[in-house]
């Protein structure tokens, strides 16, 4: 990629004596270098081909080609810079990916209510991969209940990771998996969702739903992805791309007396009765315990986020408190 910024001269040279056998330029903008139709060298194209590799011989970052180039399964190389697309592996079972682009945009709300949706006809199983999963992948077969939740997070675990909420609100086998890192594309540093994926595959599913972490994507081939946001790459690869997700905080069970609610981030509890207390602050524990401090009310009702257990959980049983778990219900149609 170059543009017409650099006299036609010094791409030329550059494009020389760089280490790569070029055999096309695209021209991406900018004209004042250029004195008529310019000579590279190599042919120049109107649009990116598929190559093994793309160099950018400009001054800007364009992410629109960036994500073309990765979304084509193409590294992406700058002169100190270089995007590899994500490394995805064929998985022999039908699949959906749901990614995301970022934390708290939804995206495990979308998978729990496509495996809810399609456990009504399907054998359906979930593999979940978290920034506080697993060391080894981790089969639930059952729906987690506060009190297993309460004794993973007495045991030192993390009880709130997305596995656990899965398998908890989606009522379907859910295979617990860890990442740590994640790149540009998606691309984590290490994880053991592909040991995930087979142990998902021993269960003879109909289909399996793999749901990303943050912006980190499953590296799975899947037949069908939705993005949660939208994003130039995530979106070029991605079947569904959901923009915006209306949620409705439902309880899993009937509350009773006064009700404090739980989020790890803005939730709209206008359709809920007797609600005395909202807090948003499931990821501060410091400002979850003052808030505790001065509560009155008879159930919690919690999104299974964060210091969900080992917080408030925790401090509703001190006190004889009723815990509720609640689901995040998608309102837009999500197509599959």
């Amino acid at each position: 990629m170059v543009d017409g910024e650099h006299y036609p001269e010094v791409v030329r040279d550059a494009l020389r004596d760089l280490p790569y056998e070029f055999v096309a330029v695209l021209l991406v903008g900018g004209t004042d270098k250029l004195r008529g139709e310019p000579d590279y060298g190599v042919p120049v194209v109107g649009e990116l081909p598929d190559v093994d590799a793309v160099v950018d011989l400009t001054d800007e970052r364009r992410p629109e080609l960036v994500a073309a180039a990765l979304a084509g399964g193409m590294p992406y190389i700058g002169s100190d810079f270089r995007f590899d697309p994500p490394p995805l592996h064929p998985f022999e079972v039908p699949s959906i990916s749901v990614i995301g682009t970022g934390k708290r945009v939804g995206k495990t709300a979308v998978t729990t209510h496509l495996a809810r949706m399609l456990a009504r006809d399907r054998k359906v199983v979930c593999v979940a991969m978290g920034r506080g999963g697993p060391a080894e992948p981790e089969l639930v077969t059952e729906p987690p209940t506060i009190d297993d939740l309460v004794a993973r997070s007495r045991a030192g675990q993390h009880a709130a990771s997305d596995f656990l909420e899965l398998a908890a609100l989606a009522g379907v086998p859910t295979v617990g998996c860890r990442r740590a890192g994640g790149g540009v594309s998606g691309a984590p540093f290490v994880s053991n969702v592909l040991e995930g994926a087979k142990l998902a595959a021993t269960l003879d599913p109909d289909i399996v739903i793999f749901d990303g972490s943050g912006s980190a994507i499953p590296p799975i081939a899947s037949e069908t992805r939705i993005c949660v946001g939208r994003e130039p790459f995530r979106a070029a690869i991605s079947d569904v791309v959901l923009d915006e997700v209306e949620l409705r905080l439902t309880p899993t069970e009937e509350t009773e007396g006064r009700v404090a609610v739980f989020t790890a981030g803005p939730a709209n509890v206008d359709h809920l009765d007797d609600v005395v207390f909202v807090s948003h602050d499931l990821a501060r524990r410091d400002v979850l315990r003052e808030q505790l401090a001065r509560l009155d009310a008879d159930t919690y009702l919690i999104e299974l986020k964060a210091a969900a257990i080992d917080v408030v959980a925790e401090h509703a049983l001190q006190h004889g408190r009723r815990v509720v778990l609640a689901r995040n219900d998608v309102l837009v149609e999500v197509p599959v």
